[in-house]
């Protein structure tokens, strides 16, 4: 886990958090917006990484459980996930998607919105074309949280696209 700010109470602000689901690796990122400024704040960004050698339990748990001490550790108001398209590799797929079952779950005990996402709807936010590359993604991303650099690795950088995402469609509920 990688922490850029510590967290402090600053009540004109909500915080957000995305998550990219994976059940090798699980991307994260939390920001904080304050309601006087649109412009986000990164509190802390990086994956949840998990040995391919553990039982699929196991790694299910232990994403479970990294993902509920971010939940505790910053009460987000919304939590932003990414919805899984249908892939060729159905292994791959449905290995996807148990992690996701467990990141909902999650959400859903700490009592954070949950907003589903597309990978068009992120990349259609952040700028402003639906079919934008990764690069392109994460160059925006890097520039609308005025990072020095991309967010490494990439399912960090997605986690933290999600959340911008998050953000703005929660200021603006019609979009959701």
């Amino acid at each position: 886990m990688k922490t850029l700010t510590k967290l402090t109470t600053m009540p004109n602000s909500d915080i957000f958090i995305g998550i990219d689901p994976g059940t090798a690796i699980t991307g994260y990122g939390a920001i904080r917006v304050s309601k006087k400024s649109s412009l986000p704040e990164v509190l802390e960004y990086g994956v949840i990484r998990t040995a391919s050698r553990l039982p699929d339990s196991t790694r299910l748990s232990e994403i479970y459980n990294a993902l509920s001490e971010l939940l505790i550790k910053y009460k987000p108001i919304a939590v932003g996930c990414e919805k899984i398209f249908f892939s060729k590799n159905i292994k791959t797929a449905s290995a996807v998607s148990h992690a996701r079952g467990v990141i909902l779950l999650a959400i859903d005990q700490h009592g954070a919105k949950l907003v589903e996402l597309t990978p068009p709807q992120v990349k259609n936010a952040i700028t402003g074309y639906g079919s934008a590359d990764k690069k392109q993604v994460q160059y925006m991303t890097q520039q609308i949280l005025q990072l020095k650099s991309i967010p490494k690795p990439d399912d960090a950088a997605d986690a933290l696209a999600i959340a911008i995402t998050t953000s703005s469609l929660m200021n603006n509920p019609a979009e959701i």
